[in-house]
């Protein structure tokens, strides 16, 4: 019996917090199946994945990066995703691609706020995921406290599959708990040694091993009753289960090793095989065609359709980056783009590594490659068959909170400026351009200080062009502190003709966002008697929309607020969908000037290391930038600091920390929503 190709292929992603080192597993993954024939090394920018030049400048990972290896007769495509919350949206669209993905922890730090941010994502996309915990051989490394970190901050259940062999700087191997063996690495060799379980750990070993087979059992019934039948579980019995387990999310299979000294990859890369799905073992895609849903199966005989995750302009050509999902596309193809409703012709199909190509005559279900040919696809498109229209459901994309001002130092380079700033947006939705109507500037939106450093650095070094930067702003939002209750308004317009008459009452009342109406704005109507007919309330909710686009304490736009239509007069001839709309825009614009009126304000979750001799001045530093501590604690001679902190107080903070401990501090941040800000707040920005 022939067996189904997609029963080989492994789509999946790396996840970390930064500094994890994630690139690292990437790197020695790609070195250990013969991918690559030289480790690469983030320190000495010579990694394949790191290959910008401001991710090897920067030690860091910015833009997802797609390679494609194979080892024990699978393709693994595999994407290495940016850890730093910045470029948190380069992750949201990796992960609405992928059948799975490898977590790796710090051994010595655990779960670190964006190894939490990350999980968080892949649980709302069900993405299936083992963990690898990393470096060790660092020391205060310890495979149980990271465990435990799994448990209690990811509310995970761990599925520890192997016990370490030797501790820090005598990290040698690992016991493969399942098959009880041991798997050594000796110094300069790369592949490990199989051998017997050492002696000294055999009871650990057998320990161990019996609590594994308790829990799988607990949780998978095939497992259960070969458990309670013999007491004990087979090989093959246990590694179904697990098997199962991760597949379903009901449990995350737990691996160590050190990835810089090329230690525990090998297993890691059986658990990927093993344990992780293949495209046909995850639900079929689902997506949308004249309001009715259908389904399209992982079958390359299938109607063609892909998703669009990302674009790349590069010196050769636009890159468009697909998931083909179902059906086969081939170069030269013409294909649908459902949402823009216009076709397009694929040029060459590439298969990736990182900013390396090799040319494909064609794609089929479950792969992922990118494209050449493509004019108005962006990240989020559906591709499909002309024939067979479908349209999928988009990544989301995140709302950016920090914005600068920026500007062409010659006048003449304000054309090529604007050309950039677009083909920047283009490739990275989570950036926004827009022209600020009072003062004519040019206004380039973001996740971050950091986020928009690279996005402004990239077109001085990619386009030539010298650009002046204004001090970075935040995205303020304004709410309902105390509302009103019947607030009347009517609109009469008659200047010849057919006139216009609205009249609506309308309650306004603060509301929290975290009881329904994802978008922080409720609307309902209890007019009763058909004062106002149906489809006029319709009109009065898309007025009320519109009049949330700026505030009255400064422009800002207003969230958190329920709108309740309570009364309301119509006019036999003049009444109309408009009529109701524009009362519906300027009454609440109105009702929120008589309302009792908030300034919001972004706030994040920082999480300061620093040298315990340096505790006192960095606490100091916080509350002067209005920070709250929520946590202490004590890590491997460390503090580790945990605060809440408006993100218009951070701005320099790095070179601030830096300064304040000569270079040992470190800190992480991650948003956490709104606040109220203080009545001395620049109301003015925007």
């Amino acid at each position: 019996m022939r067996t189904n190709p997609l029963t080989t292929v492994r789509n999946l992603g790396i996840l970390a917090h930064v500094d994890a080192g994630k690139t690292t597993v990437t790197e020695r993954i790609l070195y250990t199946t013969g991918t690559t024939h030289k480790r690469g090394e983030v320190h000495d920018g010579t990694t394949v994945t790191d290959f910008d030049p401001q991710e090897r400048d920067r030690g860091i990972t910015i833009f997802a990066a797609a390679v494609s290896c194979t080892w024990a007769g699978h393709r693994i495509n595999l994407i290495d995703t940016p850890g730093h919350v910045d470029f948190a949206d380069e992750v949201e669209r990796s992960l609405r691609v992928l059948d799975g993905a490898v977590a790796v922890f710090d051994a010595v730090a655990g779960v670190e706020p964006q190894s939490e941010s990350v999980w968080r994502q892949a649980d709302r996309h069900g993405v299936p995921r083992i963990a690898f915990v990393n470096k060790m051989d660092r020391a205060g490394a310890d495979l149980d406290t990271a465990v435990a970190s799994i448990r209690e901050r990811l509310h995970s259940v761990p599925l520890v599959v192997q016990l370490p062999i030797g501790t820090e700087d005598g990290f040698t191997g690992v016991v493969d708990l399942p098959r009880m063996r041991a798997l050594v690495w000796a110094d300069g060799v790369d592949t490990a040694e199989e051998g017997p379980v050492p002696d000294a750990l055999r009871e650990e070993a057998a320990r161990r091993r019996r609590l594994l087979e308790e829990v799988v059992a607990e949780r998978h019934p095939g497992a259960l009753e070969e458990f309670c039948d013999r007491e004990t579980l087979t090989a093959a019995t246990l590694t179904g289960a697990l098997r199962d387990l991760t597949r379903t999310g009901d449990g995350v299979v737990v691996l160590c090793g050190s990835a810089y000294r090329n230690r525990g990859v090998e297993p890691l890369l059986d658990a990927v095989v093993a344990y992780l799905p293949a495209p046909l073992d995850v639900p079929a895609v689902r997506g949308t065609h004249d309001g009715t849903e259908q389904e399209r199966p992982a079958d390359p005989a299938a109607p063609m359709a892909a998703l669009a995750f990302k674009v790349n302009a590069t010196p050769t050509g636009r890159l468009t980056y697909l998931r083909v999902y179902s059906g086969t596309i081939e170069k030269g193809d013409t294909v649908w783009d459902a949402g823009t409703r216009r076709t397009e012709r694929v040029g060459r199909i590439l298969r990736v590594r990182a900013d390396r190509h090799d040319p494909l005559e064609r794609a089929v279900a479950g792969d992922i490659v990118a494209v050449v040919g493509l004019k108005s696809a962006r990240a989020g498109s559906t591709l499909c068959a002309p024939g067979a229209p479908l349209l999928l459901e988009p990544p989301g994309v995140a709302e950016p909170v920090v914005h600068v001002a920026v500007e062409a130092r010659r006048f003449t380079d304000t054309d090529r400026l604007a050309s950039a700033l677009a083909r920047l947006t283009e490739e990275d939705p989570s950036l926004a351009v827009r022209t600020d109507p009072e003062t004519g500037q040019t206004v380039l939106s973001g996740m971050g200080e950091l986020h928009l450093e690279v996005a402004v650095e990239r077109v001085r070094r990619e386009h030539g062009l010298e650009v002046t930067v204004g001090r970075p702003g935040v995205a303020y939002r304004e709410t309902v502190g105390e509302g009103v209750t019947g607030f009347v308004h009517r609109h009469v317009k008659q200047d010849g003709g057919a006139g216009q008459f609205a009249h609506v009452v309308l309650d306004v009342e603060p509301w929290e966002p975290d009881t329904g109406g994802g978008d922080g704005f409720v609307f309902r109507s209890t007019v009763v008697g058909g004062r106002v007919p149906q489809e006029y309330v319709r009109a009065v909710e898309a007025g009320c929309r519109d009049a949330l686009a700026e505030g009255p304490l400064g422009g800002h736009p207003v969230t958190g607020l329920r709108v309740t239509l309570t009364d309301g007069q119509t006019h036999v001839k003049d009444s109309s969908d408009t009529a109701f709309r524009t009362a519906g825009r300027f009454g609440l614009r109105d009702a929120l000037r008589a309302s009792e009126m908030v300034l919001l304000e972004p706030v994040v979750e920082v999480t300061v290391t620093v040298p315990e001799d340096g505790l006192g001045g960095v606490l100091g530093d916080l509350a002067a930038r209005r920070g709250r501590v929520t946590g202490s604690d004590a890590r491997g001679g460390a503090a580790v600091v945990t605060a809440t902190v408006p993100l218009a107080e951070l701005f320099g903070y790095a070179t601030r920390l830096r300064s304040r401990t000569q270079g040992r501090g470190t800190f992480t941040a991650r948003p956490t929503g709104y606040a109220p800000a203080p009545t001395t707040a620049p109301t003015a920005a925007r």
